[in-house]
């Protein structure tokens, strides 16, 4: 049974210990399949990246427990080896519960549990730390600390002598480094493909694993998943398949695995589509989807893209069905401000312009108003919101999506929706509600072709 790699909070290394084992395992030959805990998008597109296969999220919030256990089972027995990574602190969940936390996840799947602890400015208080964290759920197992932020080798003596104590293995011990460091902007890691000397980074990672970790205990804790019952082989599409365009570029690149591979069994051809290319939505194209991402980063060059804002209007006009998720949601305001404060002109299909604000974040339980391009009224759906920008005309009245709820946030009404657009902050799993994609599919479907 693999490990789950925890840490008492953010920041604490856990990302780059899971990246210097998926490099390493790489770099043996092996496959190793990596799941993420939590909604995250930017650390999975850096585990892909170090083990050379697509990482999967495990949110047993937005998914559920019966699909997160069948996922884990299906991804991780297809490889040779298995890790998850946990978000935030081992226990920080939705509000102040552990729902949908590490933890939670650990349960779930009955993982061991692989600590990683940042001890540059700690010695024999670290047993009292690791000791709370064991003992606060005993029904949880903690296989073994990673130290990291090791100063020299009398501070890791003094470490390795203070979890002694407690009888809690030392899995490794990481020194104190800037190379070590993982860059960072203000929604997390810095993506993937932005990344500087990559390859030089993966080797690094993988010689980081050989040469400061216990492989002799970690590699066992790596081992794939016993395979579950085989999922049902999908039902072929009673169509023809129709083409539908995703923006897929350095402004629009959040989105999970599942949404690809759900939109293609739902009967659709999935084409790319990059709006900081300029380029014309793809002929023949039958609907649009405009995922999360960067996209103030760019606005200079989206409003420069007048080609790919001119099709999205006439997409638009035609009645193609579009879904857009919170950096796809500013792609259709009026105006869109970078992060200098100048502002630019978007597609204009909707009648906000965004600026930077205040941070937004956390589960939200959405509640449709109205019956819409893929969702009805009636229905309870779970979502994750992460945003720095806000909008200065949001559609919060009668007209408005859905309702929002959630923990430490005031409830409110949110984002665009009719038969032909859906358009919010949320982010959705669409393993969670696979209905999303069966609709939007049954309206592609319907529309007239873009372009014919």
């Amino acid at each position: 049974m693999p490990c789950l790699i925890a840490a008492p909070a953010s920041g604490s290394g856990k990302t780059l210990v899971s990246l210097a084992l998926a490099a390493l395992a790489h770099r043996r030959g092996l496959s190793l399949q990596t799941f993420k805990v939590g909604p995250d998008y930017l650390d999975p597109q850096l585990l892909s990246l170090a083990s050379g296969r697509a990482c999967r999220n495990l949110d047993a919030l937005l998914c559920g427990g019966p699909w997160l256990q069948r996922s884990f089972q299906r991804h991780g027995a297809q490889a040779d080896l298995c890790l998850v990574e946990g978000v935030m602190g081992l226990f920080d969940g939705k509000g102040p519960s552990t729902e949908g936390s590490s933890a939670h996840v650990a349960s779930l799947l009955q993982l061991p549990i692989v600590l990683v602890v940042e001890a540059s400015r700690q010695a024999g208080s670290l047993a009292a730390l690791v000791r709370g964290f064991r003992d606060h759920d005993p029904s949880l197992t903690i296989a073994g600390v990673v130290l990291n932020g090791v100063g020299s080798p009398r501070h890791e003596a003094l470490l390795r002598e203070a979890l002694a104590s407690i009888a809690m293995p030392v899995l490794g011990a990481l020194p104190r480094h800037t190379s070590l460091e993982l860059p960072s902007r203000h929604l997390g890691l810095l993506p993937a493909h932005e990344l500087e000397d990559v390859q030089l980074r993966l080797e690094a990672w993988a010689t980081l694993a050989e040469a400061h970790l216990d492989l002799d205990q970690l590699w066992p804790l790596l081992s794939a998943p016993a395979p579950g019952e085989a999922a049902p082989a999908p039902a072929a599409p009673a169509n023809d398949p129709v083409p539908v365009a995703l923006a897929s570029d350095a402004a629009f690149h959040f989105r999970y695995p599942e949404a690809i591979e759900l939109l293609e069994q739902n009967g659709l051809i999935v084409e790319p589509w990059s709006p900081l290319a300029d380029e014309p939505l793809p002929q023949g194209c039958h609907g649009v989807i405009l995922p999360g991402g960067y996209p103030e980063l760019h606005a200079d060059t989206l409003t420069a893209s007048s080609r790919s804002l001119a099709a999205l209007r006439q997409a638009r006009q035609m009645g193609l069905p579009i879904y857009a998720e919170c950096g796809g949601l500013l792609l259709l305001g009026k105006g869109l401000e970078d992060q200098d404060g100048v502002l630019h002109p978007m597609a204009g299909l909707l009648p906000f312009q965004a600026r930077r604000g205040s941070l937004s974040l956390g589960y939200r339980q959405a509640s449709p108003r109205c019956d819409g391009l893929v969702v009805r009224q009636g229905e309870t759906l779970w979502g994750h919101e992460f945003h720095r920008w806000q909008l200065d005309q949001g559609n919060t009245g009668e007209a408005a999506l859905w309702d929002l709820e959630g923990w430490g946030s005031p409830a409110r009404s949110e984002g665009w929706g009719d038969g032909q657009l859906h358009a919010s902050w949320l982010h959705l799993h669409w393993g969670g509600c696979p209905a999303i994609p069966e609709r939007f599919a049954a309206s592609a479907r319907l529309a007239a072709p873009l372009g014919r």
